[in-house]
């Protein structure tokens, strides 16, 4: 049990990586990048997948034992004092090159630490794991992810109401801002919604929308009058990095893949074969598992390290790292996804070819 909880810290190499970029010139600052989309998809090319799962004895003491939550709360105040050395760094005078880097790599822990790890705890019910949640959202500028991952997306998956779920045809990029542009309607609609049903105005103080919405200007406004525009900006990059880094595994998760309609805006039940899965395990360590999609959909409270494999759940031919860039070359990603999609359709399997 020692060596599992142990290989969840190995994700903090890509943080300490980025710390050395931060402080590094030239080569070094690319280092993180190299790891995460060259090295990682590399290896998961080559090793197998493992589709094991824990015993019942050994999911009851990995769900008792919090260092694996301890593991979460850390990433909190790493994120926030990268985030500090990030703009601090940023205002020395540097090659451009090492700008891009720098501001990619930030990017890179918006998506994997701010918006992955947020995830995972916004999926607690313990109020303080919510508000960790809700401070890493805040550091990619994505706080609304908070209200219509929770309240939305996990109703509405692998249906045509959902924003986050890609539908078979649709590039990553037309997905982008079908996503983020449908996600922020629904998390504005659905606070709406909440603050009625409470009995205040929908659009008043106590929308929570509204407040993530002050909230992220306020960061912002420090960050300009501690660190001036040009840092502000850079900022701003990185967090929509993390922003596409999260659309674009939203994508790969649900592609193509559509519950049946058993009634007007009803569904069946949200099944493992409504997501694609992937038991490669590096990336599965590096995301926190989020790449055994399937498990975490069918029972959403069920905590990172107990997710388990599904004999009946779409699996990607590779790990997520891979898939994403796959994702970025839409006739490529048709080319390796259409036919497994029209294979599962013609098995009569739940899911069924979302066209349109």
């Amino acid at each position: 049990m020692g060596f599992r909880v142990f290989k969840y810290a190995s994700p903090l190499l890509v943080y300490f990586g980025a710390l050395y970029s931060f402080l590094g010139s030239g080569f070094v600052v690319f280092l993180p990048l190299l790891y995460a989309w060259v090295i990682i998809p590399a290896l998961e090319l080559l090793l197998p997948a493992n589709d094991g799962n824990l015993s019942a004895a050994g999911e009851e003491l990995a769900r008792k034992n919090r260092v694996y939550d301890w593991l979460l709360y850390i990433i909190v105040p790493l994120q926030w004092g990268a985030l500090v050395l990030f703009l601090w760094q940023m205002q020395e005078p540097q090659p451009v090159s090492d700008m891009i880097g720098k501001t990619a790599v930030m990017g890179l822990l918006c998506g994997t630490f701010g918006i992955n790890v947020g995830h995972e705890l916004g999926h607690r019910s313990n109020r303080v794991e919510r508000w960790l949640a809700k401070a890493l959202l805040l550091t990619s500028l994505y706080m609304h992810f908070f209200i219509e991952h929770n309240k939305g997306h996990h109703k509405r998956v692998a249906t045509p109401e959902d924003p986050s779920s890609a539908r078979y045809g649709e590039t990553v990029y037309a997905f982008w801002i079908r996503s983020i542009s449908g996600s922020l309607a629904s998390a504005a609609e659905i606070t709406a919604r909440d603050a009625e049903r409470k009995g205040h105005p929908a659009f008043g103080v106590h929308n929570e929308f509204l407040q993530f919405l002050l909230i992220q200007a306020a960061l912002l406004l420090t960050i300009g009058l501690l660190f001036g525009l040009k840092l502000l900006g850079l900022f701003c990059v990185a967090a929509v990095i993390g922003i596409l880094l999260l659309e674009t595994v939203n994508y790969i998760e649900h592609y193509g893949l559509q519950r049946k309609a058993t009634g007007e805006g009803r569904y069946e039940r949200a099944l493992p074969a409504h997501s694609w899965n992937s038991n490669h395990v590096i990336g599965r360590v590096m995301l926190f598992e989020l790449s055994r999609h399937s498990d975490h959909h069918y029972l959403a409270s069920r905590r990172y390290q107990v997710l388990r494999h599904h004999e009946g759940a779409p699996q990607m031919p590779t790990g997520y790292p891979g898939m994403m860039i796959l994702s970025l070359l839409p006739p490529a990603w048709f080319a390796v996804m259409h036919p497994r999609i029209k294979k599962m359709a013609g098995a009569g399997a739940p899911a069924t070819i979302a066209v349109g």
